[in-house]
């Protein structure tokens, strides 16, 4: 417990950090107060491609980003669509952890038939580019939030698998996992109490990182048309489903790219902060 508070507050002292987690922080804000700071509703149909700062037609208001061929405004459509990606990422990476770590833990701690199992599957699954892995399951599936969790979580595991064995097989040899065997505590013990508490370290900057993958795959699917059904706002939907005009209307492509790359780069930067604390800790 203290060495994590010692961790919380030397992520202050990383500059890549606190700026990572402003923009996470950020856009975390904008999917809670969607409805409040929205201008408009996502879906409600104004005027068709307006540029940015048009105002409406009773001057009452202002599409600042402008709006979409169907009118929809823009900036709505990105803060509503924020919740869907702050919402799919993590729970998607937290399934992928919830699969991937058991069975790091038990190739790694275990080895023998179990680790040659487990290895070759992971292989198996490793073996198929991870974005063709994607397109497959959810063309099999068919596209939904669901399905979308589904579809990372299966591609996912096997790469944390990987890595939670590579951090076992570097533990298991401690002279505290030696002492809970001589105890005679049991093997789930063994991985659950000793083991996996002193991996978190490399586990939390590979989670942060693989979240940012996470966005990024969510963004791809949606512009293969495999994302989020519509109506509802899918950052990568609104890139796909006007790509043809964005070098007329680039602000239909545009904002919505940034705003993937923005989260992506929060993420990443989070990452890098967590990796200095860890080696100042």
């Amino acid at each position: 417990m203290l060495r994590s508070l010692k961790g919380i507050a030397l992520i202050r002292e990383s500059a890549v950090g606190v700026i990572g987690l402003t923009i996470i922080v950020f856009w975390v804000l904008v999917a809670l107060l969607a409805d409040v700071i929205a201008p408009f509703p996502p879906n409600q149909n104004y005027i068709p491609l307006a540029t940015p700062l048009t105002p409406t037609l009773d001057g009452s208001g202002m599409f600042w980003l402008g709006t979409d061929l169907q009118g929809r405004d823009i900036l709505s459509r990105i803060i509503h669509g924020s919740r869907k990606v702050l919402m799919l990422a993590p729970l998607a990476t937290l399934c992928a952890y919830a699969v991937g770590i058991p069975m790091g833990l038990a190739a790694g701690y275990k080895r023998g038939w179990v680790d040659d199992v487990l290895s070759f599957l992971s292989n198996v699954i490793l073996s198929f580019p991870i974005l063709v892995l994607y397109v497959i399951i959810i063309a099999t599936v068919g596209s939904s939030a669901i399905n979308i969790l589904l579809a990372v979580t299966f591609a996912s595991a096997p790469g944390i698998m990987r890595i939670v064995r590579g951090l076992v097989l570097d533990l298991r040899n401690r002279e505290y996992v030696f002492a809970a065997e001589t105890r005679g505590e049991p093997g789930w013990r063994i991985m659950l109490i000793e083991i996996l508490p002193n991996a978190r370290g490399p586990l939390i900057v590979d989670a942060c990182l693989r979240v940012g993958y996470v966005i990024i795959t969510i963004g791809v699917l949606g512009f293969l048309g495999l994302g989020l059904p519509p109506p509802d706002p899918d950052w990568g939907g609104m890139i796909n489903e006007f790509r043809v005009m964005s070098m007329s209307f680039p602000h239909m492509t545009v904002f919505p790219c940034l705003a993937i790359s923005s989260l992506v780069l929060g993420f990443n930067l989070l990452a890098d902060g967590l990796r200095e604390v860890s080696l100042r800790d």
